[in-house]
């Protein structure tokens, strides 16, 4: 798919507004019957966490370690994508919980919570899929896409994208020490205090998965450690499989800072639901994606409980069909598939010659 071009100033205007209608209608509605659906995710992922624990304690029966390991990664895929993510965009501040609250959750990974919010909900929500200024793009280790200036140590991106999903919540904690800016805007005292943020969270987890629960379990400290570390690959493979399906599909679009300048509420709209991408699936699908299945939904309203997509993906689609507008969404198995074509393709010299469309500049001059 490629830019839309046939949008004027007024369309652009429009198609904004039917979207803000949309968040409108949606906020202005929230109350108990949300609160029922985050407290029951909770309760789940608590419950899923305690029985998958206990279980791994019985973990001598292969039965009982399967179901265990099983039961302790569906709590921290829980954690970390439907309750964790959401919260710290804030979905949930309204109820005033402190449990909910975005200002304070602590969220079971080895990055902390405020570098997450500043690398993610800033910059990635921020300047989505702009080349040089959104660093979820690749998370500065891929090449994603043709406007990013090619070297030979991307031709073994194939084997460093598998060894980022394996250790995906590592690569996040990392992310944010942004090491590219030593030297310029960053100062060593700055980096130290990261870093040091980084690893009290990395040793408060290590000593939780990787010595405390196993070293419960007495003679049976190697299965428990072995289900503990079983239960984080899984989460983690699991987390960046969904991410990768939301933002580097075949459709996608990237953008150059040129494109991106001065832009309308409509254009900023535009931008964040030409760069996602959707997963199509079973309610149970959703929730444990975070219903970041809706990454599209997501980019557009990320403060919006997050089970609140479901119900205006349909008016969203509708609008992008009114405008002409691509709304690229696709089964696992069919985004997965554009993910590995694009991280193979950019693992290859080349760049295209693209038209910069839609831009604040071209909209003027339409108009």
């Amino acid at each position: 798919m490629s830019k839309p071009t046939h949008l004027s100033e007024a369309d652009l205007g429009a198609f904004g507004q039917a979207l803000d209608q949309i968040r409108d209608d949606v906020m202005s509605d929230l109350g108990e019957r949300d609160a029922r659906y985050i407290l029951r995710v909770l309760r789940t992922q608590r419950a899923s966490e305690v029985a998958g624990r206990a279980l791994l304690f019985a973990g001598l029966l292969p039965p009982a370690w399967l179901a265990g390991t099983s039961l302790l990664a569906l709590s921290k895929i829980l954690e970390n994508m439907e309750i964790g993510h959401n919260v710290m965009h804030g979905q949930w501040d309204w109820m005033n919980d402190p449990a909910l609250d975005s200002a304070t959750y602590e969220w079971d990974n080895t990055c902390p919570s405020a570098q997450w919010k500043h690398s993610h909900n800033y910059v990635h929500h921020t300047f989505t899929n702009i080349v040089d200024l959104d660093r979820d793009l690749g998370y500065t280790l891929l090449r994603v896409s043709e406007d990013q200036a090619w070297a030979p140590r991307f031709l073994a991106q194939p084997g460093i994208a598998l060894l980022l999903a394996a250790f995906f919540q590592w690569g996040v904690a990392l992310h944010d020490l942004e090491f590219e800016r030593l030297g310029r805007d960053k100062s060593w005292k700055d980096m130290r205090a990261q870093a040091g943020q980084i690893l009290a969270k990395v040793r408060g987890q290590l000593l939780k998965d990787y010595l405390l629960f196993p070293a419960l379990a007495g003679p049976l400290f190697a299965p428990v450690l072995a289900g503990n570390l079983s239960a984080n690959f899984t989460r983690n493979i699991w987390s960046f499989l969904i991410i990768f399906c939301g933002h580097f599909t075949d459709e996608v679009e990237m953008y150059d800072r040129a494109e991106a300048t001065d832009e309308s509420r409509g254009q900023w709209y535009l931008r964040q639901l030409l760069g996602s991408s959707n997963l199509t699936g079973s309610v149970p699908f959703h929730v444990l994606s975070g219903h970041l299945s809706y990454q599209i939904e997501h980019h557009l309203f990320p403060d919006m409980p997050s089970h609140r997509y479901r119900e205006i993906a349909p008016r969203v689609q509708a609008l992008c069909a009114e405008y002409g507008i691509n709304y690229n969404t696709g089964s696992l198995a069919r985004q997965a598939g554009g993910v590995a074509r694009r991280i193979l393709r950019m693992s290859l010299p080349g760049r295209r010659r693209r038209r910069v469309t839609n831009t604040a500049a071209d909209v003027a001059e339409a108009a």
